[in-house]
């Protein structure tokens, strides 16, 4: 858990700012249609991404706690 835990908080946090510029990207008013269809690609794939990094360091910090008697 020592390993795991910081590299993925880097991860999320790599894919936490892939989601800002996404937005961003796909928000603008003069973008063209073709921008904004990769932006918005880009919003659910570093969403899922992100939601997912998180999901599994829980689970696997989980797995390092101790059972209680």
């Amino acid at each position: 858990p020592a390993l795991h835990t910081p590299l993925m908080a880097v991860t999320n946090a790599i894919s936490a700012i892939a989601v800002v510029g996404a937005i961003l990207i796909t928000g603008a008013k003069d973008a063209p249609f073709w921008s904004k269809v990769l932006g918005f690609i880009a919003v659910v794939a570093s969403t899922i991404n992100l939601v997912s990094g998180y999901l599994i360091t829980d689970r696997m910090l989980k797995m390092f706690k101790k059972r209680g008697a």
